[in-house]
């Protein structure tokens, strides 16, 4: 190879590497150049945001902002960054209302609808309307205009000589529950007071409070005494009856098996109401002899009562027609009357009751 074409590559190498060289720094001087105008994405807190004018942000969320750019000469250290701080979520605990609401009752409610409506006991709903309903749901209509407490208790009226001490013992709760419930205002500084402070005539909420629920049924009627239900109705026996006696086990009162209104509850309603058309024959669900069979004046209308001579009686209300007399004995599983709407029934169904030892049971535990 000659001279020249050596010194010839020796250049065509130089300049290629040189051209190498200055694109290499071209491409560093444009991303050091790129680098310095670019802002960065940094994290302001939530209560850094909501001091700003800018838009609320949601707790779970931080807006990007710009700090200035990076000046030249300034040591990376110099910048400021503001780092994402963790954020709590507050949460605020339920705290029970204080007013006192209304209900206007409409065409298909029963006590336990509006109950859980509201999240109260069915109790508290007879507590709250004693003037309206009497502590008989069946006393229940369209049009109605119910107070609806807060929370579970009682409605009560302050009459002349109560104290705080007093009307909580009335009710088995505490005074602390009565004083501590804000919207009953109580003028703590007059609790020492004749009457605690409290205007007689006052209506205030006693929360936690209980009495027992008037019970309008039938009462436990024996053939040894069929005159306890003397003050009960027309329906009452006067007699002492001997008959039948039952099994102990018991049928399905009625050609219908559904349950229409109201189920069993202890407190509000001691019974089950079954389901029916007018005329459906009615059945006594064990032997035994009929104590009570006519009209009731407690809003249960024509009304049965049978005593199965070993601790057990059944009752039948709202009954359209009424198949036996006082003192007769009849069979498990027999024709007593038929379903029917009458006393205070917005439909018709069978009002049913078992009673063990003067107590009243579920029947669904029972019938079968």
């Amino acid at each position: 190879m000659s001279i020249a074409r050596r010194i010839g590559k020796v250049s065509f190498s130089i300049a290629l590497n040189g051209l190498t060289l200055l694109a290499i720094i071209l491409v560093i001087y444009l991303m050091w150049l790129k680098f310095n105008q670019r802002p960065f994405p940094i994290s302001l807190t939530h209560a850094q945001a909501l001091q700003s004018n800018d838009p609320v942000i949601s707790q779970n969320e931080s807006p990007a902002v710009a700090l200035p750019p990076y000046q030249p000469g300034a040591s990376p250290s110099s910048a400021k960054i503001i780092f994402r701080e963790t954020t709590y979520l507050t949460v605020i605990p339920d705290r029970p209302p204080t007013d006192i609401l209304t209900y206007t009752v409409k065409s298909g409610d029963t006590l336990f609808s509006i109950a859980d409506i509201f999240h109260v006991k069915p109790t508290t709903l007879l507590w709250g309307n004693y003037e309206l309903l009497q502590d008989n749901p069946h006393l229940l209509k369209p049009g109605q205009v119910l107070n609806v407490l807060p929370v579970n208790g009682i409605y009560y009226q302050w009459q002349e000589g109560d104290t705080i001490e007093k009307v909580a013992n009335e009710f088995k709760t505490s005074p602390e529950n009565i004083l501590d419930f804000t919207g009953n205002s109580i003028d703590l500084t007059k609790i020492n007071q004749n009457n605690s402070g409290i205007d007689p005539k006052t209506w205030i909420v006693i929360p936690g409070g209980y009495r027992p629920v008037k019970d309008w049924g039938p009462p436990a009627i024996t053939r040894q005494n069929p005159a306890s239900a003397k003050g009960y109705g027309a329906g009452a026996c006067g007699e002492v009856y001997e008959g039948a006696v039952g099994t102990g086990s018991f049928v399905w009162p009625s050609t219908d098996h559904n349950i229409s209104g109201y189920n069993y509850d202890a407190d509000v309603h001691p019974a089950i109401d079954i389901g029916g058309q007018v005329g459906n024959p009615v059945f006594a669900v064990d032997s035994g002899v009929v104590v009570y069979a006519g009209w009731s004046d407690y809003g249960y209308g024509n009304l049965i009562v049978i005593d199965h001579g070993n601790g057990w009686q059944s009752a039948y209300a709202h009954l359209n027609a009424i198949a036996v007399t006082c003192g007769m004995s009849v069979f498990k599983g027999g024709g007593i009357g038929t379903v029917g709407a009458t006393g205070n029934a917005t439909g018709a169904h069978l009002h049913f009751e078992l009673i063990l030892n003067g107590a009243k049971v579920n029947p669904l535990g029972y019938i079968q």
